[in-house]
């Protein structure tokens, strides 16, 4: 695809929410708390689900007054369920079997319906012993590669507190649920909710720091086995976390960069760029047909997403009076030519693709990952299925090995065991030591 086509992503303009269990960096699964089964007749000896083990987590939309009704899965109050993975198996099963033999959890209509719906939000979880062996593999890939290209989206940045657009709690997740529930877009709440569905305050994203992934990812380009970084995410932990401006195409904006509509200077901010109001304003009029938001003075309604990209503030090189823009790419715009191509063309370039945190849905994005070198090696890291998990199974002819990767789970629990294996012990240790001190450089970089 080319720098003409659209993007399938309309960022929040709304501070990220932030997650129960939100730290500066993920803990390992064995220091997790343990789980419970949600299916009452659960297919094994006893209904706890280690953190190391296997497991499937889901929401559903609950109907009308669901507490009187009796369900053979004790879903949460949001909806929210965890299942052995062979426990999900024979729930999903079950509610698409015809065959009274092929049954084997017997369920209400309703909530055959309930298990269609979370089986769209499926996110899966390997066992810790199936992400260590892989692992080997990936860092294997890693240091053997002649230029390796790293593509992220939201995923790599939800223990930092932002919200994905996928998965069980995410925001496109969160809308499905709505449109089922056809629950009016002007009575939706506007406040943020975490995964436990407790209400959360709004997290700004000047609070963010990056992530054990992203710590990772910067010390790969460190030790030169990562050549380029092409990422979704907005949230600018890419470049807080030490990665070059030329080492980085961010194809969808970053929230702390504005730019000259006039002279096309740019901006590196250490506070959130964007004017939410003037947004919600044009948004507002868009959606509902009037607001009671005042139109800030400055704010222009962009051609291609109807929105305002003006922040506010004027451009400071001399002889130039032009408005600053934000760098966000809503629905309907153009992604910059320049970044694309720089993307496009390291993407070309790559031997490996090691893909962090995406569903790798939004184009033209998407059509990024497989530009590379053939045979294609992908190495993919997220909770839920995508489109390109079938190439990293493809196989070499010669002597039958995997090309790629695949592997279910949380980035951070992935890259760790891989830096285990590409560092050695000693070397882990002190640089998972120098954590404390990059939040402190991190921290000054962007005060709170």
């Amino acid at each position: 695809m080319n720098s003409n086509s659209t993007i399938s992503l309309r960022l929040r303009l709304t501070n990220p929410k932030p997650s129960s269990h939100q730290k500066s960096e993920a803990s390992a699964p064995s220091s997790a708390p343990e789980m419970t089964c949600c299916l009452h007749s659960c297919l094994h000896d006893n209904h706890s689900i280690m953190p190391s083990d296997e497991r499937i987590e889901v929401t559903t939309t609950l109907p009308p007054k669901s507490s009187a009704m009796k369900f053979k899965i004790a879903w949460g109050p949001k909806g929210g369920a965890k299942f052995h993975r062979t426990c999900w198996d024979a729930v999903v099963k079950s509610s698409r079997a015809r065959a009274k033999k092929s049954i084997v959890v017997e369920m209400s209509a309703k909530e055959k319906e309930m298990v269609k719906v979370a089986a769209k939000t499926a996110e899966t979880h390997d066992s810790l012993a199936r992400i260590q062996a892989e692992a080997k593999r990936i860092a294997a890939m890693i240091t053997k590669a002649k230029h390796l290209v790293a593509f992220t989206g939201a995923g790599i940045s939800t223990s930092a507190g932002i919200g994905d657009f996928r998965g069980k709690s995410g925001k496109w997740t969160e809308e499905d649920r709505h449109g089922y529930d056809h629950e009016p877009e002007a009575k939706r709440s506007r406040v943020d909710s975490d995964s436990n569905g407790v209400e959360g305050e709004e997290v700004p994203y000047e609070d963010l720091r990056p992530t054990f992934t992203h710590d990772a990812i910067f010390k790969l380009s460190e030790m030169n086995h990562l050549k380029h970084i092409i990422s979704q995410n907005a949230d600018g932990l890419h470049l807080l976390s030490g990665i070059s401006h030329t080492g980085l195409s961010e194809l969808h904006g970053n929230v702390f960069i504005e730019r000259c509509e006039k002279c096309g200077h740019r901006y590196e901010r250490s506070f959130y760029v964007m004017d939410d109001v003037a947004c919600e304003y044009f948004e507002e009029k868009a959606e509902l047909g009037h607001t009671d938001i005042i139109r800030p003075k400055h704010a222009k309604e962009c051609t291609t997403c109807g929105l305002n990209h003006r922040t506010g503030r004027m451009c400071e090189e001399k002889n130039c009076d032009g408005h600053l823009m934000d760098s966000i790419i809503n629905f309907g715009d153009l992604l910059e030519a320049a970044i694309l191509k720089k993307a496009e063309d390291e993407a070309k370039k790559s031997d490996v693709m090691l893909i962090l945190g995406s569903t790798v849905t939004v184009t033209p994005a998407s059509a990024l990952v497989t530009m590379g070198t053939k045979p294609l090696k992908l190495i993919i890291c997220n909770r839920q299925k995508t489109q390109f998990d079938d190439i990293c199974d493809e196989k070499d002819k010669t002597n039958g090995e995997k090309h790629g990767a695949r592997v279910f789970g949380d980035c951070d629990v992935l890259m760790r065991e891989v830096m285990k294996c590409i560092l050695s012990q000693d070397a882990f240790e002190e640089w998972n030591e120098q954590r404390k001190e990059r939040l402190r450089i991190y921290n000054e970089n962007r005060p709170k």
